[in-house]
This record gives structure tokens, C-alpha cells and sequence, in this order.
């Protein structure tokens, strides 16, 4: 079985005269939960949304399962798990319908992906809602179903954005073990968050994007010896330059407190 599983060679990707992507390169095993980080418009999501085959005309190349996406236009798809930070689902439908429409469309049998998205939702404590509509879920209870649906078709590559915005405690550990269930088992992670201490504790290796560019690749211990700070986020802060957050906030609070 090949090992690599995810080959960028320079990607680029400008909107306008604005470069979102400058040249990112990056190989991706088997196995690996890469914590993909980085500020707001760092190029993350455009990175992930190209690889989906939801953004276009980029510069570079990008390999999966050994080959180019571009010439594997649909089947590469059925491989892949995605949960996006914001995502719309059918609120008029049930916990069933909406699972088994997803199952379907990634080729599972009717029969299989009802009976699947069942035991899946009773696992993650949702079971009593399978026929209820989406309309009366909690935010806690759609994130849930989102998960449910990413992996329902067994995918070899994940990709989650912010994926446990909702969930509860005891499911933030359940959700963990899933990952490093699934990881063990040869899948792929890439999980997208800013909650950095979540992404030290579960990530085998650490992306951190900066302006359209890899600022810093490799385990936290990695990232640690090569920064000498303590923390993911104190690294982060460092790598990105961000070090006036102190005096905003205090800033901040005293606008807060004026009085009128």
C-alpha cells in the first residue's frame, strides 16, 4: 500500500490580484492527524477547498491517492470525509432521511446506511432523535450529525473544520478516541481549529500557515525545540507575529468599563 497519500508541489491560488496561496508544498502519510492551523485568511480553507474539488484554477499541483485530482475529477471524492465549520443541512428532513440521502450519494445501499447511521447516532448519544427533524436539534446535536455524515461512507481522508463546536464534554472524548481510532487504522486527518490546545493534545503533526505560506511544519516537540516557547499557542503567536493581544485587551476593557 503506498504510503504517501497527499503530494502538494507549489500550489498557488490568487483571486484577482490578491495571492491567497504562494507556493505550498507539502507531503502527507498515511495515518498522520495533521492539526492545520493558522489566522484567519491565512489560506486554510482555500487549501482544503481546492483539494475537495470546490475551488479552481490554482497554480502547482496536488496528488491524491497517488493521483493528480485533476484528472480524477468525481471518484477521488468518495474517499473523503468533510466536515466544514459552517455547514447547511436539510432542517425539514429527520436524522434518518439526512443520513441515509448522504450514505447514498457516497453509494452505500439504502438498507446498509439506515442501519449504520443508526447504531452511529446511539453511540454518539443522539439515538432518540434519529426520526426527529433536524429543525428541533441542538447545536451540539447537528455538529453530531455533521461527524455522523463524514464518515458514514468510511472515508481514507478527513478533513474538519472547528468539528467539535457544540459538543459537549464527555462527546469532545468520544470524538477524540474516534481519531485515534480511525488514525490507527491508516486514515487520514486533517483537523482545522483554533482552540490550540485541543490541536496540541491530538495532533501528530503540526501545520501552521502564515500568509499563504507554510511558516512551520512538524510534531509539536518539533515545533517546540525549534521555537523555544512552551505552548502551540504561544508558538503561534510567535510565528504569526501577533504579540500585542495583552494590551488590546486590556484596551478593550476599559472601553468596557467608561463610564457615560
Amino acid at each position: 500500500m503506498q504510503r504517501e497519500i497527499l503530494t502538494i508541489t507549489n500550489l498557488t491560488k490568487s483571486y484577482g490580484k490578491k495571492e491567497i496561496l504562494k507556493g505550498i508544498n507539502l507531503h502527507v502519510s498515511r495515518g498522520e492527524i495533521i492539526g492545520y492551523i493558522g489566522p484567519n485568511g491565512a489560506g486554510k480553507s482555500t487549501t482544503i477547498k481546492i483539494i475537495l474539488g470546490m475551488e479552481g484554477d490554482y497554480g502547482g499541483s496536488i496528488k491524491l491517492f497517488g493521483e493528480d485530482i485533476r484528472q480524477n475529477d468525481i471518484e477521488y471524492k468518495r474517499k473523503i470525509g468533510y466536515v466544514p465549520e459552517i455547514a447547511d443541512v436539510y432542517d425539514n428532513l429527520t436524522g434518518y432521511e439526512y443520513l441515509t440521502f448522504i450514505g447514498q450519494l457516497y453509494g452505500l445501499e439504502l438498507e446498509a446506511a439506515a442501519n449504520k447511521s443508526k447504531i452511529l447516532m446511539e453511540l454518539f448519544g443522539v439515538g432518540e432523535a434519529y426520526h426527529a427533524r433536524i429543525s428541533s436539534y441542538s447545536k451540539g446535536m447537528r455538529q453530531k450529525l455533521l461527524i455522523i455524515s463524514s464518515l458514514l461512507h468510511n472515508p481514507d481522508v478527513l478533513f474538519l473544520d472547528e468539528p467539535i463546536n457544540g459538543l459537549d464534554a464527555n462527546s469532545v472524548m468520544i470524538f477524540k478516541e474516534i481519531l485515534a481510532q480511525l488514525a490507527a487504522q491508516g486514515k487520514t486527518i486533517f483537523y482545522s481549529s483554533h482552540l490550540m490546545d485541543v490541536v496540541e493534545k491530538i495532533s501528530s503533526r503540526i501545520i501552521l500557515l502564515n500568509e499563504g505560506k507554510v511558516a512551520a511544519d512538524g510534531t509539536f516537540a518539533q515545533l517546540q525545540e525549534d521555537n523555544a516557547t512552551g505552548t502551540l499557542e504561544a508558538i503561534f503567536n510567535e510565528l504569526t507575529g501577533f504579540h500585542n493581544y495583552k494590551e488590546i485587551g486590556e484596551q478593550f476593557v476599559s472601553i468596557v468599563q467608561e463610564v457615560k
